[in-house]
């Protein structure tokens, strides 16, 4: 008798294949038949009639890095479809911890939501076997990220690395890779991985293709210097011929819009020329990241403990406001806490910098703002080009639990929805490439072979969702909603979503890239 069987369903396979009408049976996690199987009999059924029956969704841009320790159950992730997520995004993560554990843990502060989670590792297998025990809901991978592997080798300030640095983190990160990491991170505008020079990213790279894994860019400037810091990401991409994602390709500020089409051209141009190159991005106007993020690199240097001690100073402050008057963010167009930044300086008597100044020195990288100002043209031009797979860029939150404080944006809990609602329901991408832009290309991208596809033999990720129904019901003003239209997300084989409610399995398996 078959595990389960989910009947009635148009099935939508992941591959960009024309949907179909198909049965799907599922049997010791994985997929045992796909077809007609009227009368076959089942321990279990899922009736989809009228429903969509597609692959899992695979978040390749996540920073669940430890709100998946916090939260296994992944809430905000898995109902909303969910199956797979890939960590370790943006610089930002929490391996190795072969620096000091205490500075490395604060360059994190974005990720470190619940400060019950012990760190209790000390190199990625350590960190995996962390997230074993945990038992999360969902598929996890992880890249490496840039910043430990800086402080590592480095440490917090600015200089470049020498040959004895470089070789110390080509030797962490070789270690990483060979334990089964799907690839490496930057973020170029985070401490200290912001003071790389490139000498330093093209080490990583070899060492990335060197094992055939993925080379992931948060790049140095998203507002008037993307398309510099596009390039630079294709001239390590071309000098050391690592596969390359470009991570949520947006443009920053008003006087910017348009630049996403131009950065596309390069994109396109490198790949004519045979590079591996794509991007993720995300269906939203506004963005996420810490507060801290808008300060000068200068300002950053030695860690947090330093740079929040440096914001006290009067010089320090007038000179990071002088700076800031050439910033392409307007002041209303960033909110931390649910509100612009305007109105809370107006509620203190003081203007947006100075609030600004005052929370990265009170509470340091784990004040977090939410940035728009973006071009809807901008992002359309992004989410429609075939390159683009979806990275929600956001986190496993629990609402009811310490990861649910606050005021997170609305991606972490709609992201996929959302895309289903605003892009396929409108005709702007059919929903065969939507299915695909969220499944088996992100499975590509980071390496997840047998993921992302529903075919005999493939891993039993499933989610069966209502397209005419299927929306995200979070906002920025509400984020912390599920969406609507999904009525079940299978993993491994197991249903953890049904009727929208999460039945508390925790089948996700830890993915390591032989």
């Amino acid at each position: 008798m078959t595990e389960l069987l989910i009947t009635g369903g148009t099935l939508v396979d992941g591959t960009g294949a024309a949907p179909r009408r198909a049965d799907v049976a599922v049997e010791g996690g994985r997929v045992e038949a796909i077809g007609d199987l009227a009368g076959r009999p089942a321990a279990r059924t899922i009736d989809a009639s009228g429903q969509v029956v597609a692959p899992g969704f695979v978040d390749v841009h996540t920073h669940s890095d430890l709100t998946l320790l916090s939260n296994p159950e992944a809430h905000s992730a898995v109902r909303q479809g969910v199956t797979t997520v890939v960590v370790g995004n943006c610089g930002l993560g929490v391996t190795p911890v072969a620096a000091d554990p205490d500075a490395l843990r604060q360059a994190a502060g974005y990720l470190d939501l619940d400060p019950s989670v012990r760190w209790n590792w000390t190199d990625l297998p350590g960190y995996l076997a962390a997230l074993d025990a945990a038992r999360p809901s969902v598929n996890v991978a992880a890249l490496v990220a840039h910043t430990p592997l800086r402080a590592a080798a480095v440490g917090f300030g600015d200089r470049p690395a020498d040959a004895a640095a470089l070789d110390r983190m080509r030797g962490l990160l070789g270690d990483a890779l060979a334990a089964g990491a799907a690839g490496v991170s930057t973020g170029l505008v985070y401490a200290p991985v912001c003071y790389a020079r490139e000498d330093e990213l093209e080490a990583l790279g070899r060492t990335a293709a060197a094992h055939g894994r993925l080379f992931s860019w948060h790049v140095r400037d998203y507002a008037d210097g993307l398309l510099d810091s596009v390039r630079q990401a294709l001239r390590v991409a071309a000098a050391t011929g690592c596969r390359t994602q470009i991570s949520h390709l947006v443009a920053v500020g008003r006087r910017n819009h348009g630049s996403v089409a131009r950065a596309l051209e390069l994109i396109d141009a490198a790949r004519d020329a045979g590079l591996d190159v794509a991007f993720d991005i995300y269906p939203y106007l506004a963005g996420n990241a810490p507060l801290s993020q808008l300060l000068p690199a200068w300002a950053q240097e030695g860690g947090e403990g330093p740079m929040r001690a440096r914001l006290t100073e009067p010089g320090v402050r007038a000179r990071v406001r002088d700076e800031w008057r050439g910033m392409p963010n307007a002041w209303d167009d960033i909110a931390v806490g649910g509100r612009a930044l305007p109105d809370l300086a107006a509620d203190a008597g003081a203007d947006p910098p100075e609030i600004a100044l005052d929370l990265v020195a009170e509470h340091g990288n784990g004040v977090q703002m939410v940035a728009g100002g973006r071009s809807e043209r901008d992002l359309a031009d992004a989410l429609t080009h075939p390159a683009a797979v979806i990275g929600s860029d956001g986190q496993a939150l629990d609402p009811d639990g310490p990861t649910g404080r606050g005021t997170p944006h609305p991606r972490s809990f709609g992201c996929f929805p959302r895309l289903f609602a605003e892009y396929v329901r409108t005709g702007r991408i059919g929903l065969a490439e939507a299915v695909r832009k969220c499944t088996s290309a992100a499975a590509e991208r980071a390496g997840l072979a047998g993921r992302g596809v529903l075919r005999g033999g493939a891993a039993a990720d499933i989610v069966v969702f209502d397209p005419a129904r299927i929306a995200d019901r979070a906002t920025f003003a509400a984020p912390q909603r599920y969406p609507e239209g999904i009525s079940a997300v299978v993993v491994g084989g197991r249903t953890v979503v049904e009727d929208g409610a999460h039945g508390g399995a925790r089948p996700g398996e830890i993915l390591r890239i032989p």
